[in-house]
């Protein structure tokens, strides 16, 4: 087995993006310390290693990347084991779409036109939040995306087995709609929402996972203390600032 090379991960915990990289890290096995930095308040060093001023931004001996989907894979390449995409070639391809299915679509909805305007805008930005936005999304958006989910879901354990990317891309969402006050209708999709809860519940997410419900809850200023209260290695130094800037932030 290969010898893991400590690593370094920039981003916030509530970001479903950042606890789908710590969740390959901690599959893994891969050591790592985290610099819980929310990227609207990071400085000009953040720009240099992350130009789209994206999290997560993952960096070890060998790499400095700042995509979820290209650092998830080259964990895969350096550490294959134990796998975490399927061997075999179809179904290999199909986790990558389905890793794609939850970048884009999922992220566009349950971020973007939820969890955005329901917490990052006015915990971060002071601003009103747009319920009816929120409400409208929920309403008219979720409800398809639930439907996909329904219709891939497994009865039991995992898509392809083992847990595996696929899996976890999918089920770091979950979280941010409760965050956001926005609960599925159980009825609408029962099998996906148990298979997203099992996926939730495997020792690869669920550690990160209640850090972040804590996170979430808890002002910038005092993250990083609580954070590393709850077990995960903090770095001693920061690409925070205290001062807010507009830009993109997860990918």
């Amino acid at each position: 087995m290969l010898q893991s090379a400590k690593a370094t991960i920039i981003g916030t915990l509530p970001s479903p993006f950042v606890r789908k990289v710590l969740a390959m890290c901690e599959l893994k096995r891969v050591p790592y310390e985290i610099d819980p930095v929310i990227p609207f308040y990071a400085n000009e060093q953040f720009s240099k290693i992350s130009p789209l001023r994206r999290i997560p931004v993952f960096l070890d001996d060998k790499v400095t990347l700042a995509d979820s989907s290209v650092i998830c894979q080259y964990l895969e390449d350096r550490y294959p084991e134990p796998p975490a995409y399927p061997t075999d070639i179809a179904e290999r391809a199909e986790a990558r779409w389905l890793e794609e299915f939850a970048d884009s679509r999922m992220a566009e909805v349950c971020i973007w036109r939820i969890f955005y305007p329901a917490v990052v805008k006015p915990h971060v930005f002071g601003a009103e939040r747009d319920l009816d936005g929120v409400a409208k999304a929920a309403r008219d958006e979720l409800p398809d995306v639930l439907a996909y989910l329904e219709a891939i879901a497994p009865t039991q354990g995992f898509l392809f087995g083992d847990i595996s990317i696929a899996d976890v891309s999918i089920a770091v969402h979950k979280a941010n709609l409760k965050w956001a006050r926005v609960e599925p209708d159980i009825g609408s999709a029962p099998k996906a929402l148990a298979w997203l809860s099992r996926v939730e519940n495997h020792p690869a997410l669920a550690r990160t996972t209640a850090i972040a419900d804590k996170v979430v809850r808890t002002p910038p200023a005092e993250q990083r203390a609580l954070i590393a209260s709850m077990g995960l290695s903090v770095t001693a130094d920061t690409v925070a600032t205290m001062t807010a800037r507009r830009g993109p932030m997860t990918v």
